[in-house]
């Protein structure tokens, strides 16, 4: 009896201590379930700068409710993500930002992101006072991660995190993992800095590629087995193409998105298409998208009133 009472005591004592790190994490992967978006793509002007009204009218047109900004393209993506945000939060939008890694950076590449480049203890710390400025600004992410290990290291990974977390701990950080990528041994290693995965399907569980849409749910529920049903798991949709396996087909980003909707928690398109150049593709998932959202505006109104 005095065992028992002990222990009940020792884990009341505990559950605040508890309750403070579930909500954060909580707070984190909520903006990150049931998203749906675009990534990259933003249409430019003349000067090459973002043209950011003609993003958010594109994503409105869309209905989409997640958009991922890569600093990549120019040096001033970062300035025109600033002015991009306001009209993002007015249309309803969470934005997530990408930056790329090493691999993508000079010599292997002809830009950083910029201003910070591989600075990303700073781009976690500039990226969350953005974010506690600007709240529909909700994650951020590192292109290709899984193919840069060796320079996230468990421990780099984690003071990057740390140093955005206690600026703005519902700042999520979701990752681009590939399916060979991720295994046990780094949900392992690194589980405590990730708030989700961004998971690019290419069939890697049968013949890489970008033709066989079969494979979908079942790659998604072997991600889970390892990383857990706690850790959002959103499917990176290729619709644009790929440098070394080519072109996907509408028909195929239409079967991808509508799997990953079923056995994912959120769907991100690659990339943002034009809807003249492009248009196709953008009309698959404008129909998907607006399906989506009518889906969830009719969850909305079934839902009780709170009184």
């Amino acid at each position: 009896m005095k065992h028992t009472t002990l222990f009940t005591l020792l884990h009341i004592l505990a559950l605040p201590a508890l309750t403070a790190e579930v909500k954060p994490s909580l707070d984190r992967t909520r903006a990150l379930r049931g998203c749906f978006g675009t990534y990259a793509g933003a249409p430019r002007g003349k000067d090459r700068r973002v043209d950011v009204a003609r993003l958010a009218q594109e994503l409105g047109g869309l209905r989409a409710d997640t958009y991922s900004w890569l600093i990549h393209d120019r040096a001033t993506d970062w300035d025109d993500l600033k002015v991009f945000l306001p009209l993002a939060r007015k249309g309803g939008i969470r934005v997530w930002v990408t930056l790329v890694p090493p691999s993508e950076s000079p010599p292997n590449n002809r830009m950083f992101s910029e201003p910070f480049q591989l600075d990303y203890e700073r781009w976690a710390v500039e990226i969350a006072r953005l974010s506690v400025a600007e709240p529909n600004l909700v994650a951020w992410s590192i292109d290709d991660f899984t193919h840069n290990l060796k320079f996230y290291t468990p421990e780099k990974l984690r003071g990057i995190v740390d140093g955005a977390r206690k600026i703005n701990p519902k700042l999520a950080f979701v990752p681009c993992c590939y399916f060979r990528g991720t295994k046990p041994g780094f949900i392992a290693n690194y589980r405590d800095s990730l708030d989700g995965l961004l998971f690019p399907y290419r069939s890697e569980s049968g013949k890489i590629g970008l033709t066989d849409a079969s494979l979908v749910a079942a790659e998604v529920e072997k991600i889970r087995a390892m990383a857990g049903t706690s850790l959002p798991v959103i499917v990176d949709v290729y619709a644009s193409r790929h440098s070394t396996l080519g072109d996907s087909t509408p028909d195929y980003v239409r079967v991808v998105m509508n799997d990953a909707r079923k056995s994912a928690d959120g769907v991100m398109v690659y990339c943002h298409q034009n809807p003249v150049t492009q248009a196709a593709k953008h009309g698959v998932i404008k129909e998907l998208f607006h399906q989506w959202s009518a889906a969830q505006a009719d969850e909305a109104r079934s839902l009780p009133e709170k009184r």
